[in-house]
């Protein structure tokens, strides 16, 4: 049973950001309202977590190659170490994947995702990110940034991401760094930042990052996972270690929320850049945003309504 019983309407007011529920605490509810996010500590089993391991290696080494999927690499690397995990920085769009997306299903992960989206749940954005060893080039350190700068979906409040560590993550290895209380701010203008060399491909961040807001580095131990607000401003410091620092993560949103049109906003840029790179991929001459997330989007609980 993955209910928690939630109610669609919050809760007389108090609470904006989670729905009435039998699960989550008030203390645990005013903490997630007050810093827009909330740590669960042990949640994901160590069997899960090595079968998505095992999954992500054969991945990297194209023993299975789901449909779909975007394998995000550091080419400089590929001579080095061929196809394997030491090249391959982030898995991306694993919905394909029956054993990556077992992530998305599990009722442990789904009763706290409920408590922010309602019972009908939509999985919107998988990734599975392996931060490779980077003391010097920076080059998946990924800067200060709002998810909800990636979706074109509404409202933020029935959005919430799940990202579990499936190994200790702390500041050696860039563990997540958060600015609590940024949820309650706007979706600000993003963009690639200026380093030279040092951006991947659809790592944007904040043009305009405020240095006087405090940040919080979330210091996790494998099967730890924390629910985020897609306003939420939170990056991930670069890895100064030899190991990989491995998450697996899914976006997850009310199947009640709604498409919007993007144009004329500070995200026309983001739809340009992903039609381009789908077209491109597909070798399609028409792509639309929503037809990408409609592409992306499963449902996971419940009913599916709009998106």
């Amino acid at each position: 049973p993955t209910s928690a019983q939630v109610n669609v309407v919050p809760h007389s007011g108090r609470f904006c950001y989670t729905l009435d529920n039998d699960l989550l605490s008030t203390e645990q509810r005013q903490f997630y309202e007050d810093n827009g996010y909330l740590l669960i500590r042990h949640l994901v089993s160590d069997e899960d977590i090595e079968r998505f391991r095992k999954e992500f290696t054969r991945i990297c080494k194209r023993e299975v190659k789901p449909p779909g999927v975007m394998i995000m690499k550091d080419e400089s690397l590929k001579s080095q170490f061929g196809q394997s995990e030491k090249v391959v920085n982030k898995v991306q769009d694993f919905q394909e994947d029956e054993e990556l997306f077992r992530y998305c299903t599990l009722p442990e992960v789904l009763k706290y995702v409920e408590c922010f989206t309602g019972p009908n749940i939509m999985a919107m954005h998988t990734m599975l990110i392996n931060k490779l060893p980077d003391s010097e080039k920076q080059t998946f350190l990924h800067p200060m940034h709002q998810d909800l700068h990636y979706f074109p979906f509404r409202p933020a409040s029935r959005i919430v991401c799940a990202w579990t560590a499936m190994e200790r993550a702390d500041q050696d290895n860039g563990c997540l760094v958060v600015q609590p209380g940024t949820h309650r701010t706007a979706l600000k203008p993003h963009g690639y930042p200026q380093w030279e060399g040092k951006t991947n491909k659809l790592f944007h961040g904040l043009l305009d990052e405020d240095e006087k807001i405090p940040k919080v580095h979330l210091v996790m131990e494998k099967g730890d996972t924390v629910f985020f607000h897609p306003l939420l401003i939170h990056g991930s410091g670069i890895n100064r270690t030899s190991g990989f620092r491995k998450s697996i993560s899914c976006h997850f949103a009310s199947s009640e929320c709604h498409y919007i049109d993007v144009k004329n906003t500070t995200q026309e840029h983001l739809e340009k850049e992903l039609q381009e790179m789908v077209s491109k991929k597909y070798n399609a001459t028409s792509v639309e945003l929503k037809d990408i997330w409609n592409f992306r989007a499963r449902l996971v609980q419940g009913e599916r309504i709009n998106l």
